[in-house]
C-alpha cells in the first residue's frame, strides 16, 4: 500500500496518543481508550493491512444457533429499522456478545465492497485483531458509540463511519450489539449524532421485546412517568414472582433499583431478596392487584424516594395445553393447537409457521365462521411481535360513521362530542403488534385510500391532527368475500389488494374437514370449563354433531354447544339437548310434534304421565325426548306427581 499524507497522519496520531501519559482533552476518552489497548494489549499496528475476518460456515451457524430467540426477536426491529436507512447506504450488523454478525441486511449491489471490508453476515470484529471498530470497542466498554473514519486504528478503515450499541438481558449481562456502518459519509462525526440515537432506540426496543419473550410467563409491571404513555413507552420493565419479588428488570429499570440501593454492587448487581414494596411506597397486594392491562387499568405509585410512576399489569402467557413434545420445538403451540388429523389444516398451518415471524400483511380467506380471528391471533402469539397488543376490529360490523375515527383516532376538539383529550385510534394502539382486520371487504373505498398510505409510509394521521405519527404494524386482514372479484368490479382497491395479501392463507369449511370430532371436543372442553359437575356428551350427541353439514362453521357450532349447555338438566349432553337443526330429521319431527306449544299441552302430558303411572322414563321413550327434557316441560307447565 502506497501511505499518503492523510493516512500517514492518521497513523502518527494513532501512536502518538496511545504513547501519551496523559488522555488530551480535545479527546474522545472511549476512542483514547481503545487505541491505548489496541497498541499495549493487543500489540496491533495501525499501518499492517486489516483484512476483514470471517469465520467458517459451521462456526457461524453455532453462533447463529446460540443467539436463535435473540435473532428471532430482533428480526422485525432490524428489518424495519434497514428501512429507514438503506437509502443513505447504510448496512446493519447484528453480532452477538463475541462480535461475530450473525445478522446482516445491506444492498445486494454492494456486496462485493461490503465483504471486502467486513460488513457482512459471518465478520468477526472483535477489537483484538480489528482494532478501534464500533462493535469491537461497543463490547469492551459496553457502551452506545459512534466510530468515525478517524476513530478507527486501523488505516484501512478510515472511510467507513459505524455506529454501535450494546443490548443486554435481563441480568444485565451483554447480550448482542446492534450496529450500522457505511461505506462513505460526510466527514464530521456530528453528521452521525441522529444514526447514534436511532440505533439507541431500536435496540432498546429490541432489548425490551427480548426481555418480554423470556418472561412471558411471568407477570410483567411496565411503569412510566407518564399515564398516557405507560402502555406504549414502557419505559421500565419488571418481571414479578408469585410474592412479589423482583425477578429482572430491562436496563431502565435496573438503574432504577440501582438507584433506590435494590441492587447488590458490581457491574452485573443482581436483584436477590428484593421486592417490589422495597421500590415502590405501597403494599404488595397494590401491585399483585392490577387487573391485566389497559389504559384504565393504570395505578399510579410513588417510590420511596418520592418519583411518581404510572403502572400496569402485563398478562403471562398461559402454559400451552398442547403436549410438549408438540409444541416446544417451533414455539406454535396457539397454531398446532387449532387442528388434529385434517390434512388441508396441517398443510395451512406448516405455511402458516413460515410466515409468523415474517414482517409481511397476511390475507386470510374462509367462509364465515371457520376461525378466521383465532388463526390471525394465533399467528400473532407464534411470532415475534407476540408481546406487543393484538388489536381486532371487524369493518363490517362498525357503523361507517365510526369506522374512520374508531381506526385513525383523532386530535382534542375535533368534532362535537368527541373526548376533550382526543382518542388513540386502532391503529395507533397496535404500534408493534398486529392489526387484525376482519371483513375487510366491507370497509368503505374513501377508508381503504387512508388505509393503503398507511401501510405505504408507516404512519398514521388522527383526524384533525396536523402530523402524522409513526406506527410499526403488521396486518392480518380476514375476508369470506372473494376480493379479487371484488377488485375486478372497482369495489375495492386493486393496490390495498396487493399490500395486504403478502402471503395469503386459505380455512377450509367446518363441513369438509376430517377433524371435526377434534374440534367439537375441543369447543366443548372450552365451554364446559369452569362449571359445575362433569359436563360430557353422550355418544348420541356425538353422532348428530358429527353428521350435521355446519353451515356456520366453528362459529355455529359454538354457539349449538352453549345451548346444549345451557338447557340440559344434568352433566351427560345427549342428542335431545341439541338444537332442532342439530337433530336428524327424524328426531327433530318427533320434537315438535311433543312440543307443548298448543293450549292442550298440558292435559296432554299429564294424560301421558298417568297411562305410564308417572313413569317419567317411559313418557320420554314414548315422545322420543330424554328424562331432563321432560321434568323440565312439568316445571315449565305446572305439572307435579301425586305424592
Amino acid at each position: 500500500m502506497n501511505l499518503l499524507s492523510g493516512p500517514v497522519s492518521h497513523i502518527d496520531a494513532v501512536l502518538s496518543l496511545a504513547n501519551a501519559p496523559h488522555l488530551p482533552g480535545d479527546r474522545d476518552p472511549i476512542i483514547a481508550r481503545s487505541w491505548h489497548r489496541c497498541v499495549h494489549d493487543y500489540g496491533l499496528d495501525p499501518a499492517r493491512p486489516a483484512e476483514a475476518r470471517f469465520v467458517p460456515r459451521q462456526v457461524l451457524r453455532e453462533h447463529q444457533d446460540q443467539a436463535d430467540e435473540l435473532i428471532n426477536v430482533a428480526r422485525a426491529g432490524v428489518e424495519q429499522l434497514y428501512r429507514q436507512i438503506a437509502e443513505l447506504g447504510y448496512v446493519i450488523l447484528l453480532t452477538d456478545n463475541r462480535g461475530i454478525a450473525v445478522q446482516f441486511l445491506g444492498d445486494p449491489a454492494d456486496e462485493k465492497a461490503h465483504r471486502k471490508t467486513g460488513l457482512f453476515l459471518g465478520s468477526d470484529w472483535g477489537e483484538d485483531h480489528a482494532g478501534t471498530c464500533a462493535v469491537g470497542t461497543c463490547i469492551k466498554e459496553q457502551l452506545a458509540l459512534t466510530c468515525h473514519q478517524q476513530d478507527h486504528f486501523s488505516v484501512w478503515h478510515t472511510n467507513l463511519t459505524c455506529t454501535a450499541v450494546p443490548m443486554f438481558n435481563p441480568h444485565g449481562q451483554l447480550l448482542a450489539v446492534l450496529d450500522i456502518s457505511a461505506l462513505h459519509s460526510p466527514p464530521t462525526k456530528d453528521s452521525q449524532t441522529f444514526a447514534l440515537q436511532l440505533v439507541k432506540q431500536y435496540a432498546r426496543m429490541i432489548e425490551d421485546a427480548y426481555f418480554m419473550r423470556v418472561y412471558r410467563e411471568r407477570p410483567i409491571l411496565c411503569f412510566d412517568g407518564s399515564r398516557e404513555f405507560v402502555l406504549i413507552n414502557r419505559r421500565y420493565l419488571l418481571a414479578l414472582g408469585d410474592d412479589g419479588e423482583l425477578l429482572a428488570g430491562n436496563t431502565a429499570a435496573r438503574g432504577l433499583l440501582a438507584e433506590h440501593g435494590l441492587m447488590t454492587p458490581g457491574p452485573f448487581g443482581t436483584l436477590a431478596q428484593a421486592r417490589i414494596d422495597q421500590l415502590f411506597d405501597c403494599e404488595l397486594s397494590d401491585v399483585l392487584s392490577i387487573p391485566y392491562g389497559s389504559h384504565d387499568q393504570v395505578r399510579a405509585f410513588r417510590t420511596h424516594r418520592h418519583q411518581l410512576f404510572f403502572a400496569a399489569l402485563m398478562e403471562p402467557r398461559r402454559q400451552a395445553a398442547e403436549p410438549v413434545e408438540r409444541s416446544a420445538p417451533g414455539g406454535h403451540a396457539a397454531l398446532d393447537a387449532l387442528a388434529d388429523d385434517d390434512p388441508v389444516m396441517r398443510k395451512m398451518l406448516a405455511r402458516a409457521k413460515r410466515l409468523c415471524s415474517e414482517p409481511l400483511n397476511v390475507l386470510l380467506n374462509g367462509e364465515t365462521g371457520t376461525g378466521k380471528e383465532r388463526l390471525a391471533k394465533a399467528l400473532h402469539e407464534s411470532g415475534c411481535r407476540r408481546s406487543e397488543p393484538f388489536v381486532a376490529i371487524n369493518c363490517g360490523a362498525m357503523p361507517e360513521s365510526l369506522i374512520e375515527s374508531e381506526l385513525f383516532g383523532y386530535a382534542p376538539g375535533t368534532f362535537t362530542g368527541a373526548r376533550s383529550k382526543g382518542m388513540c385510534g386502532l391503529i395507533q394502539q397496535a404500534d408493534g403488534g398486529t392489526l387484525f382486520l376482519d371483513e375487510i371487504g366491507d370497509m368503505p373505498l374513501h377508508l381503504q385510500t387512508r388505509l393503503l398510505r398507511v401501510l405505504a409510509e408507516q404512519e398514521v394521521m388522527p383526524l384533525g391532527a396536523e402530523k402524522p405519527v409513526k406506527v410499526d404494524i403488521r396486518v392480518v386482514a380476514a375476508s369470506h368475500r372473494d376480493l379479487r372479484q371484488m377488485v375486478e368490479s372497482g369495489a375495492f382497491r386493486e393496490d390495498l389488494f396487493y399490500r395486504l395479501n403478502g402471503a395469503s392463507l386459505k380455512l377450509p369449511p367446518l363441513r369438509e374437514r376430517a377433524d371435526k370430532g377434534f374440534l367439537i371436543e375441543r369447543v366443548f372442553a372450552e365451554l364446559a370449563e369452569g362449571r359445575p359437575g362433569n359436563p360430557h356428551l353422550r355418544g348420541d350427541a356425538m353422532s348428530a354433531l358429527l353428521a350435521y353439514p355446519w353451515p356456520g362453521n366453528i362459529r355455529e357450532l359454538r354457539n349449538a354447544l352453549q345451548y346444549a349447555l345451557a338447557t340440559c338438566e344434568d352433566d351427560e349432553i345427549t342428542v335431545q339437548d341439541l338444537p332442532d337443526e342439530c337433530l336428524p330429521p327424524i328426531l327433530a319431527r318427533c320434537r315438535q310434534s311433543a312440543a307443548p306449544s298448543e293450549p292442550e299441552s298440558v292435559t296432554a302430558l299429564r294424560e301421558q304421565l298417568r297411562r305410564h303411572r308417572w313413569n317419567v322414563s317411559a313418557v320420554a321413550r314414548e315422545l322420543g325426548v330424554s328424562r331432563p327434557t321432560v321434568y323440565r316441560r312439568m316445571r315449565v307447565l305446572g305439572i307435579e306427581a301425586p305424592v
